[in-house]
């Protein structure tokens, strides 16, 4: 679907944050315990190293960690979106706990589910709200601990996934200013669920019958041309929504799931290696962080500057893919 947009009222971007665990686990870690190397993982995932959450820490610290970073001094919202497949607990929800810890008193607040697309659908959902006047100022975050559903004996899972948060904060603004998110490209098919799949601990299987069930399983092949292909659609729809060219994309920001999805995703695309933002090397596949995660970095790193104009995409469970189009703002 294609979302409908107010031609009076657009979220714009303005805030940023991110948060990582200070556990760095390093490809040598994982060979020293699993049959890989150091060079296999690096030469099919892109990745060297990626972050695990302390014992005791959780989903809900680090979405803490990024929102308060992207809410910056002001610290204010009237609404918290936020994407994650890996809530603290089934019920309740795990937004309203991270508003609560972020002085946010009654605001609304949701999870939404999407998986590694969640941040896209997440933006797409606060955009509704400040179109709608529900809300002028909500606050995005993606997190997962993705490492909490990864069989720590798979390995061709352990080497990919790591723990992170990743937070904007989107506020009500012109459509035409810098920030203002640009239309919307998100879509799903569930007959391919079993692609990336959970089996147990919902509601149709709450507790294991075998306790590997509890673990996700990865067609890899599979997922592999499925992401290459959606994302690249999604991204041709959004930019011919938005009046664009692929030539006129300045930062290509894909889900950091794989470097070499990213690498083919753009090549489809016909955009130039240099334009493809990724730190999939410093933090692997974090889910619904891994978008907001490399924002953040690119912009310490002065890879993303004002002006430059960006496309986001995403590719995940469900399954489910999405994108959207913005100019990047100044932020302070």
């Amino acid at each position: 679907m294609s979302a409908v947009r107010s031609q009076h009222r657009a979220a714009v971007v303005a805030g940023l944050g991110g948060a990582l665990p200070e556990h760095v686990v390093t490809n040598h870690e994982i060979a020293a315990r699993l049959d890989t190397t150091d060079e296999w993982i690096r030469t099919r995932t892109g990745i060297r190293e990626r972050r695990r959450v302390a014992p005791g820490q959780s989903t809900v610290d680090l979405a803490e960690e990024a929102g308060r970073a992207a809410l910056g001094p002001d610290g204010h919202a009237d609404a918290v979106v936020l994407a994650t497949s890996t809530a603290d607990q089934l019920c309740p929800a795990t937004a309203p706990q991270v508003a609560a810890r972020l002085g946010l008193g009654t605001a609304l607040a949701l999870d939404v589910n999407a998986v590694c697309s969640g941040f896209v659908y997440a933006l797409a959902t606060a955009a509704g709200f400040i179109a709608g006047g529900m809300a002028e100022r909500v606050l995005v975050i993606g997190a997962d601990v993705f490492t909490s559903l990864v069989d720590p004996d798979d390995r061709t899972t352990v080497p990919i996934f790591g723990d992170g948060g990743g937070a904007v904060l989107l506020r009500a603004g012109e459509p035409g200013e810098r920030g203002a998110l640009g239309p919307f490209d998100l879509h799903s098919e569930g007959e391919l669920a079993k692609l990336l799949w959970v089996e147990a601990g919902g509601a149709a299987q709450r507790v294991p019958e075998n306790p590997k069930d509890r673990f996700m399983v990865m067609q890899g092949t599979a997922v592999f041309r499925q992401a290459c292909a959606r994302m690249a659609e999604s991204s041709r729809a959004v930019l011919d929504q938005a009046g664009w060219m692929v030539g006129d994309v300045d930062r290509f920001v894909g889900h950091q799931a794989n470097i070499r999805i990213l690498q083919a995703t753009a090549k489809q695309l016909g955009m130039p290696a240099d334009a493809v933002v990724s730190n999939i090397d410093r933090v692997g596949n974090t889910s619904a962080a891994s978008i907001p995660l490399a924002l953040a970095d690119a912009v310490a790193d002065g890879t993303l500057t004002p002006g430059h104009r960006v496309l986001l995409t995403a590719f995940g469970a469900g399954l489910t893919w999405g994108s959207t189009v913005l100019t990047w703002p100044e932020l302070s």
